[in-house]
């Protein structure tokens, strides 16, 4: 909390400046006005309380949707007060379409998850990854590796936990390994994460703003890869060659799962397709994709209604609780975090109209230089939660390069990485190893994954040059 005070004197210190220079068109600059200071205040305060959502159990969403509100009462008081009365209806809705294009295309991504999930696919895979036999090393380096190219689907939060849950498993009482397991993981997903539009929120959020091609994403997968490998390579060495015991349960995918996968790699291609040919929102596409499961959904239910009547030896008959239910999987999506996601990007556009985001923009593109602010804000990801950071960028919108933006979406992508909250997959894996994989533990191993950040950095601007001009 510290830093973030630090910063927040720097903003308005600097925030005058940079508007006066030309970067705010039509908002004013209210960053020293007693409601511009309220805002950004109750932001501080709602965030603090998102950082101790585990201590507190408070919902992250909760304290964000507040302040969300609140704020946007006094962007609307402050402009109404110069005259502007229509100023802040117009804004909103900016910050509203952002939204909505965010949340439907997370809505169609987790209810194909759930789908997945409750089809029983993460389940047998883990199943198949303990009952193999392997030595505790190999399962290091399948789960990392498995994390890496599972999350630029999955995303990196759904990888993170499937992947622990197998470290956890054939760990079982080496608390040391599955420290270093889960450590793995946490970087190898984000790595994954930050090479494609569907790892990751930031990329996401790059993606639907227009600022790189989905194709041009992959152009960072060997810096994402180093990142990942470095602090892979250091950690384990430190990982016994031991085999642990193995399980005799198996789990098969119930019937449909396969089928569920191969919609949802159409829904991806659905996507990409209406932005890149039809020049329509990537949302639209993951909709039309929902469809496509809601069918499905309708089919399996009737097939599995029939198989119940008929008492089949199918595994079906081993659920009695009920047949498919489309609808369920949409109530099971991630309510808290779409939820945040809305509170997140309404505090954020609100501090914009106040004048701050030109002040953090003046003060880190144009004092630091693109490459130095890009880099910074991968490690005010670690701290802060690369998401508020990532949208204040695309808010800002700075002049960069196509290398610059690729650079923006790798540090924000893995900066998270480099502490335990940095991410939403560390801080779930936190809770699902609660007392064993800890703050201080990844703190440990934070050298490493520097090394890592520093490397994958050097990678990019060595290989892609190119994306500079």
């Amino acid at each position: 909390m510290g830093i973030i005070l630090s910063f927040i004197l720097l903003i308005l210190t600097s925030a005058q400046t940079a508007l006066a220079s030309g970067g705010a068109e039509a908002i004013v600059d209210l960053t020293r006005s007693g409601m511009g200071i309220c805002a950004l205040v109750l932001f501080v305060g709602a965030y603090a309380l998102v950082i101790f959502e585990e201590q507190l159990h408070l919902r992250k969403s909760k304290p964000v949707i507040v302040a969300a509100g609140i704020i946007w009462v006094l962007v609307a008081i402050s402009y109404q007060a110069l005259g502007k009365p229509d100023h802040a209806h117009g804004a909103i809705l900016a910050n509203l379409t952002e939204y909505a294009e965010l949340f439907l295309f997370l809505l169609a991504a987790m209810t194909y998850i759930n789908a997945l999930e409750e089809r029983n696919a993460f389940r047998a895979l883990r199943s198949w990854l303990v009952n193999r036999g392997f030595t505790l090393r190999t399962v290091f380096w399948m789960t990392g590796l498995l994390a890496f190219f599972i999350s630029p689907v999955a995303d990196n939060l759904t990888t993170a936990l499937l992947m622990g849950a197998v470290a956890m498993a054939v760990g079982g009482k080496n608390k040391k390994f599955v420290v270093v397991a889960c450590i793995n993981i946490v970087v190898a997903a984000n790595a994954g994460g930050a090479f494609s539009p569907f790892g990751d929120i930031t990329t996401l959020m790059v993606w639907q703003k227009g600022k790189l091609q989905f194709f041009e994403f992959f152009a960072i997968f060997i810096p994402s890869f180093v990142n990942w490998i470095i602090p892979a390579i250091c950690m384990s060495l430190s990982v016994a060659k031991e085999k642990p015991e193995t399980s005799t349960v198996s789990v098969r995918m119930k019937v449909g799962a396969k089928r569920i996968m191969a919609l949802f790699l159409l829904t991806i291609v659905t996507a990409v397709s209406f932005h890149n040919f039809l020049q329509l929102p990537p949302a639209v596409g993951m909709m039309l994709g929902l469809g496509y499961l809601s069918f499905f959904s309708y089919y399996l239910k009737k097939l599995e209604g029939k198989l119940l009547s008929e008492e089949s030896p199918l595994d079906v008959t081993s659920h009695k609780h009920s047949t498919v239910d489309f609808f369920h999987k949409v109530a099971n999506a991630e309510w808290d975090t779409l939820l945040f996601f809305y509170g997140v990007i309404l505090c954020v556009g609100g501090l914009g109209q106040f004048g701050y985001l030109a002040g953090i923009s003046g003060l880190m593109y144009d004092g630091l230089g693109h490459t130095g602010a890009n880099v910074l804000v991968g490690i005010l990801s670690a701290i802060i939660d690369n998401i508020p950071v990532m949208f204040a960028v695309l808010t800002m919108d700075p002049q960069m390069s196509h290398g610059q933006w690729l650079l923006v979406t790798l540090t924000a992508g893995v900066g998270g990485s480099l502490l335990s909250i940095g991410s939403a997959a560390g801080v779930a894996l936190m809770g699902s190893a609660r007392g064993i994989y800890t703050f201080g533990a990844h703190l440990k191993w934070s050298w490493a994954i520097a090394l890592g950040y520093a490397a994958s950095i050097a990678a990019h601007l060595l290989l892609n040059g190119r994306y500079f001009h």
